[in-house]
């Protein structure tokens, strides 16, 4: 039994593919507009084991990833490739407030404008007042 077999890994281009949209959370649909083909056709590429090169480059575009993370996929390494390339397009949102702190915030913003509206209220039930002696 020769050991190169026993770990040689089978690579499959569409599983691949596959794999690394659904890390970067794009649907087929959306990969497909980027391609210029349809849903149906992606769901085909993505069962096949091997992909044209000219069209791995297409979607290496869209995806925003080297080629040869497509070719070369790892479960191990995909993370830290896409973390290192993905153009900045990740965020990671870190809040510097305390939700208490808004809650009382939003709080005193209903206040005020209860108050306003009960001063908008008084004025106009004092204006009417006014007009109404006249009238009578």
């Amino acid at each position: 039994m020769n050991t190169e077999t026993i770990f040689e890994k089978k690579l499959h281009h569409g599983q691949n593919v596959k794999r690394l949209r659904e890390i970067l959370g794009i649907k087929q649909d959306v990969l497909a507009d980027g391609l210029g083909l349809s849903q149906q056709t992606i769901s085909r590429l993505e069962a096949q084991e091997e992909l044209e090169e000219i069209l791995l480059n297409k979607i290496a575009n869209v995806l925003h990833i080297p080629v040869d993370t497509i070719k070369n996929y790892n479960d191990d390494i995909a993370v830290n490739i896409i973390s290192n390339t993905f153009n900045g397009q990740s965020v990671a949102y870190q809040y510097n407030f305390n939700p208490i702190n808004k809650i009382i915030e939003l709080y005193d913003q209903k206040i005020e404008l209860y108050e306003r509206m009960i001063k908008d209220k008084q004025d106009i039930i004092s204006k009417l007042e006014k007009i109404l002696p006249e009238k009578n």
